[in-house]
């Protein structure tokens, strides 16, 4: 939960490493919120949106941007800079990007800062 809040915390923050952990906590709790979204939309509204309705997409609006600053950071701390980022617009880039977030990030500081597993504060 608090890798998830973190992100919240610096939602427009592309700069410096999030953790491999880090980034899939949020991704891990953004699904569970959606699926919340998505069954609250079913008890408001019924089924008459077929690709989410207003909850779902007022969250989808909210974790827009804290979603790029995350997965940008991710792609610093394997040392890479975050217009690979792109690569989520074509169908084989994400397949790449799931193996960027699969990887270990790099270990003690790189060009993009510290570590984010050893920095303490």
């Amino acid at each position: 939960m608090n890798a998830y809040l973190d992100a919240m915390r610096h939602y427009a923050t592309f700069t410096g490493r999030t953790s491999r952990a880090g980034f899939w906590l949020y991704i891990l709790f953004y699904i569970i919120i959606v699926m919340i979204a998505g069954v609250l939309d079913m008890m408001l509204f019924g089924d008459h949106y077929e690709n989410g309705g207003p909850i779902a997409g007022i969250v989808g609006l909210v974790h827009l941007v804290p979603g790029l600053a995350i997965g940008v950071r991710r792609l610093h701390d394997i040392d890479r800079t975050g217009w690979w980022l792109l690569l989520s617009f074509t169908g084989i880039g994400l397949i790449v990007l799931l193996i960027f977030n699969i990887l270990s990030g790099t270990p003690g500081p790189n060009r993009y800062g510290p570590d984010p597993r050893s920095y303490v504060g």
